[in-house]
């Protein structure tokens, strides 16, 4: 990996990683743990005060996402769902809510600091149907074709690889899985020059793609029927945008490069 990227995501780790900590230590203290969101763009209050109230209040003050891809994914009973960059569980435990005893919800995350608290969270939950995993998004420790869903919250604008990251998703869902995204997505009109001036990687600003580069990364991947719909601005030119993709039923291997 070019020292760059890898500098890249050393610091997204350790971002991460102290705000785990911050919520970790904060959950000693009389009144609870604060949110660690930046603005209300991001974090806990994208998410239904019901949602919020459910889970423990580590997970949700963990939160750094910009949407809450568990309310349009269309999560079944019996589905297998993987969140990608799991933090510290929200979307995991909501998940595992939805697909019920019979299903099951995995996260994945690359920071240990945030594994070990979504453990902790899911104890707190009393989850069982949940399983985390340490691993990056670009290369999933799951097996091919198991999965029904792929979810995420701010986190593949976050990676240095995002070709990596949508071959691996279309790799471990089954044919006819889908994707159902949060993410925050640029306007075609600006460039990353001008992406990056809006705010940094870790930001989820500067390593944003647009909107058709994330079509062409998506069907690029063998994904079809992809819809990027915007659902607010978190910067001018950039929006949170939930995306829809789907692994054709036939046919559905990879093209090849």
């Amino acid at each position: 990996m070019p020292e760059q990227s890898t500098d890249l995501r050393e610091t997204v780790r350790i971002r991460y990683a102290a705000a785990a900590v911050q919520v970790t230590e904060g959950g000693t203290a009389c009144c609870g743990p604060q949110p660690v969101e930046v603005d209300e763009n991001f974090g806990s209050t994208l998410y239904a005060a019901d949602e919020r109230d459910a889970l423990p209040a580590e997970a949700v003050a963990a939160s750094l996402g910009c949407g809450n891809p568990t309310a349009v994914a269309e999560l079944r009973e019996g589905d297998r769902v993987l969140d990608l960059g799991s933090g510290g569980g929200i979307d995991v435990l909501l998940s595992a809510r939805r697909v019920g005893p019979t299903g099951k919800a995995y996260g994945l995350d690359m920071t240990d600091e945030m594994l070990q608290l979504a453990l902790a969270n899911a104890a707190k939950a009393g989850a069982t149907n949940v399983e985390f995993l340490k691993g990056s998004i670009e290369s999933i420790p799951l097996p091919a074709d198991t999965l029904d869903v792929v979810i995420s919250n701010c986190v593949i604008n976050l990676s240095v690889d995002k070709p990596a990251v949508f071959a691996e998703t279309f790799r471990v869902l089954r044919p006819g899985g889908r994707i159902g995204v949060s993410d925050v997505v640029a306007d075609d009109t600006l460039t990353p020059e001008q992406r990056a001036e809006r705010g940094d990687y870790v930001g989820c600003i500067a390593g944003a793609l647009s909107f058709a580069e994330y079509r062409q990364g998506l069907e690029a991947a063998g994904f079809t029927d992809v819809e990027i719909t915007p659902t607010h601005p978190v910067a001018d030119g950039m929006h949170s945008a939930i995306v829809h993709a789907t692994k054709p039923r036939t046919g559905a291997s990879r093209p090849s490069s």
